[in-house]
């Protein structure tokens, strides 16, 4: 079997070390006799994978014990509904810089006012707004953010302020990847399906203080933090298989990366490389704002959409898959989480200058 090398923006790639502990434990978890797949989120076993899979998870993001870790289901699509039902009194101060936070606009709206503080839409979204604290609403509750932009490739590297507001933040494609201070936050969400395991849960930190922010009559039970927070995330059956997956990635972190310091390292050198390389190329060009650049998500066109679409068939030929961009900015995209290795990098670079070398006019 040969794997491809696989820049897919999620689900994405899984650690192989990962792939192959859940595979050795497939059929026989610690000597349980069944799967993970198979077992009771009641039993002894699985309350041991999801305080385990907590524990690991707190110490690895330096998580204060003043907050809550949920796994709950629903992608970053439900918390798009879920972080006003429970968070918003008056209003909320939204940061637009992509499709995922126009979709929290959307939702947002549903539910009461919501304030665009600034928004990038006018530059195809290739930077991050800079805002005052005089630009939010004086009656706000929460200032909202995505951190890490998967389809434009733009990353906050300074959280905007937001002095007596709480600040909410979609970390969906970034968390993990390096070492970050969870006090900034007020609540943080995340799909695991980038960094942290397979689709399926989702991770939310938030203060413990927050969770009778909201009327807890008028909410739906499975819409509250404090209802999925009470119950330890069991108060419907969770998605057992998927935060066993998340488990064992942090182990993975933790044990054989050495911690997000270490992924941070890693991650930046990947960046670094392909973005030093698009740079000088004479055929690729990013249009990110340099200083915006996503670690994650990176971003290329030719400026020729027939010789992207070339690039995209000659790539999956030679075994790298997922690198088509998204259809609102179109060209490539390589989507180069955790998982994503130093040597699949340079194949891809490889590959580029290749492609480059027979098809610069």
């Amino acid at each position: 079997m040969t794997r491809v090398y696989n820049f897919a923006a999620g689900p994405a790639a899984i650690p192989e070390w990962v792939l192959k502990k859940a595979q050795n434990e497939m059929l026989d978890y610690h000597g349980s006799g069944m799967s993970v797949m198979e077992m009771s989120h009641r039993s002894s076993e699985f309350q041991d994978i999801i305080d385990t899979t907590e524990a690991r998870l707190r110490r690895l993001m330096n998580i204060p014990e003043e907050y809550d870790v949920l796994f709950l289901q629903g992608g970053g699509s439900l918390q798009f509904l879920m972080v006003p039902l429970n968070l918003m009194k008056k209003k909320a101060d939204v940061i637009n810089t992509g499709q995922w936070t126009k979709k929290a606009i959307k939702e947002t709206k549903k539910i009461g006012e919501c304030n665009v503080v600034a928004s990038s839409e006018e530059a195809t979204f290739t930077y991050i707004p800079k805002i005052k604290q005089e630009d939010l609403s004086e009656d706000s509750d929460y200032v909202y953010i995505c951190e890490n932009n998967t389809i434009y490739g733009t990353k906050y590297k300074e959280l905007p302020p937001h002095e007596g507001k709480l600040l909410v933040a979609d970390l969906s494609s970034c968390i993990c990847s390096e070492p970050i201070d969870v006090s900034k936050y007020d609540l943080i969400f995340a799909g695991a399906q980038k960094n942290m395991g397979p689709a399926g849960v989702t991770i939310v930190i938030l203060k413990k203080e927050l969770l009778d922010h909201a009327d807890q009559d008028k909410l739906p039970s499975m819409l509250s933090y404090k209802v999925h927070a009470d119950k330890g995330s069991m108060f419907n059956t969770p998605p057992t298989w998927a935060i066993y997956m998340v488990g064992l990635t942090c182990q993975w972190l933790e044990e054989v990366i050495g911690g997000l310091d270490k992924m941070q390292e890693i991650n930046l050198k990947k960046a670094n490389m392909l973005y030093d390389y698009i740079d000088q190329s004479k055929l690729y060009k990013n249009n990110v704002a340099k200083e915006d650049r996503s670690y994650m998500n990176v971003p290329f066109v030719t400026g020729d959409p027939e010789l992207d679409k070339k690039f995209v068939a000659e790539a999956k030929e030679a075994g790298i898959v997922n690198i088509k961009g998204h259809r609102t900015v179109g060209g490539m995209r390589a989507s180069i989480y955790n998982a994503c290795t130093v040597e699949a990098v340079e194949y891809l670079i490889n590959f580029m200058k290749k492609f480059e070398e027979e098809n610069l006019k």
